[in-house]
């Protein structure tokens, strides 16, 4: 999966859950100032990447992840950890 598709994806669902434009989102663009999303908000988005994109995240991560940009590195990040932790086929 690319990095656009990753955004993509965070995209359609800020689009979706906080019913904003999507010229709004970009890499750059803050959660809680830009988007004005609450915990419970950022709580919904953490539940969406890990059910999308089969990753895991602590607390303590999702704390540190204020912007969508964050967001996509941390699940490109987490996909190419599983995939290098992966057996390989005999």
């Amino acid at each position: 999966m690319t990095r656009e598709e990753i955004f993509a994806m965070i995209q359609a669902h800020l689009v979706d859950e906080l019913e904003v434009d999507p010229a709004r989102i970009d890499d750059s663009t803050n959660f809680r100032v830009d988007l004005e999303a609450d915990s419970l908000d950022l709580y919904t988005l953490v539940q969406e990447l890990e059910d999308s994109f089969g990753v895991t995240m602590t607390d303590e991560q999702a704390a540190k992840i204020a912007t969508v940009g964050q967001a996509v590195d941390f699940v490109l990040g987490s996909m190419a950890q599983t995939v290098a932790h992966e057996p390989s086929e005999p």
